[in-house]
């Protein structure tokens, strides 16, 4: 989407935004009879048709809204008059709105065009499309043109591969994708096979990978930067690609939403896409253990013994909770090979996390206040909200095991998500800022473009503006 500071003489389409304030302050301006359609609300869209083109009155609501508003309404606008819109030079009128209010707006245009499978056919993408906006210098509309297309590719592409159906991503699918974006963004891609991962004692990992057809793909991805003293962040996405549950098999009535058990992965990969379009100043490290979770005759059984990448042993008491199994060797491989400032796991984890926050947000856990503040504020700066819980030692108890040195699941009907999350602390090695974030409530439900429940893109946002601006 090309934006540029210039006005034409004529245009035969507008977007001509309001806040209510601002609307009662211009409307006198404008034909009488639009203030009993049309009063500036969030996501209200009058037409206003003349012979000369077509000018949309968009609405965003009270002035002091949060930001992240401009976006949710530029995003809904986007997807409802997509077949309306026209690919043409188009000037936006709005003098009172700020520049972040302006970027968010312009995001939100771009992911609005979002629907599986993905292709550049919205009006927006096409190249006759140009936002003419006058307020703001062409330095900076380059800046926020550049910021919202490469968070566009990003949020995209992590929607786009947690929607496709099971057949269409298998691990060899995925592992090839990754292998080409790493050398179209110059990035160091390492992938090791079961073998490989026997040898290097990825115990934990294997287990949940031996009952598949397909050969294990434990991924690492590096972005560098040539920045000096920059910062390190470790990000473990949770990539089963599809999980049956394995041997203790899910219910059947949603299992096909299962397709959607890579929310974590997907939402690390759209943030290292945002940061190597952007060339952000840090170094990421990101492992995706790749795997779905099927049933053979050699899928791991309730009660089987595993050893971990850190010599822990695991006794399986439920092959479902499987996330936390390869969670644990890509956070302890993570730990020990890397040196890294921060260190965030990601993942469509508990159902116990659903139950408790619904799609309002994400459960998380961390052993550090300044981690656990700034990414509450970041949530809450881009609606990618998430709420602390408890990582207190009592819940320790509940996953002792006698055969063990811990057991994957407690069996108890209560906590689970924060069982999970303790069960991942004894893998981080220590490491002193870590969150885990459990985001199986909000990765995948009710969006605009699809009917029933699909991607919503949750996580890259939060990461890339975590990354961008930590000092």
């Amino acid at each position: 989407m090309k934006l540029v500071n210039k006005k034409i003489k004529d245009y035969t389409q507008i977007f001509h935004l309001f806040t209510e304030e601002e609307w009662i302050r211009t409307s006198k301006n404008f034909n009488k009879n639009i203030a009993g359609f049309f009063t500036g609300k969030k996501n209200e869209v009058f037409i206003n048709v003349q012979n000369e083109g077509i000018a949309y009155f968009i609405g965003l609501g009270k002035a002091d809204s949060p930001l992240f508003e401009a976006q949710q309404v530029a995003l809904k606008f986007s997807q409802t008059y997509r077949e309306k819109l026209m690919a043409v030079p188009t000037l936006v009128v709005a003098d009172f709105i700020t520049e972040k209010q302006f970027e968010e707006f312009v995001k939100g245009l771009l992911l609005g065009t979002y629907r599986y499978p993905f292709e550049k056919t919205h009006a927006f993408w096409n190249t006759k499309f140009e936002l003419h906006f006058e307020n703001l210098s062409q330095k900076k509309l380059d800046v926020i043109g550049r910021k919202s297309e490469a968070l566009s590719n990003g949020q995209i592409s992590c929607q786009e591969w947690l929607n496709k159906p099971a057949n269409l991503k298998k691990p060899d699918t995925l592992s090839l994708y990754l292998k080409n974006l790493s050398k179209k963004y110059n990035l160091k891609y390492t992938v090791f096979n079961r073998k490989k991962c026997e040898e290097l004692g990825l115990g934990a990992y294997v287990s949940v990978n031996q009952g598949s057809a397909y050969d294990a793909a434990f991924t690492i991805i590096e972005y560098k930067t040539e920045a000096k003293n920059a910062k390190t962040f470790g990000l473990v996405g949770k990539c089963v690609l599809f999980d049956t549950g394995g041997i203790s098999l899910k219910n059947p009535d949603n299992m096909h939403y299962m397709k959607s058990d890579m929310g974590g992965a997907t939402a690390v990969l759209g943030t290292l896409i945002y940061a190597a379009e952007m060339q952000l100043p840090v170094n990421i490290i990101a492992i995706l253990p790749i795997t779905d979770n099927a049933i053979s005759e050699n899928a791991f059984l309730p009660s089987d013994v595993i050893t971990a990448y850190n010599g822990k042993t695991i006794e399986v008491l439920n092959t479902d909770a499987e996330g936390r199994m390869i969670l644990a060797d890509g956070l302890s491989y993570l730990s020990r090979n890397f040196k890294t400032d921060i260190l965030i796991d990601l993942a469509t984890l508990t159902g116990s996390s659903v139950r408790m926050f619904g799609d309002t947000c994400g459960a998380m856990f961390s052993n550090n206040d300044e981690l656990k503040n700034l990414l509450m504020q970041t949530g809450d700066k881009t609606n990618q909200r998430l709420w602390n819980l408890p990582l207190w030692d009592i819940w320790k108890d509940d996953i002792r095991s006698d055969v063990a040195d811990l057991k994957n699941i407690s069996m108890k009907p209560i906590g689970d998500c924060i069982v999970a999350a303790k069960f991942l602390e004894q893998f981080i090695e220590n490491h002193p800022k870590w969150a885990h974030l459990d985001i199986a409530g909000v990765a995948f439900g009710n969006v605009g473009y699809a009917k029933e429940k699909a991607a919503t893109g949750f996580g890259v946002q939060l990461l890339a503006d975590l990354i961008e601006n930590y000092h």
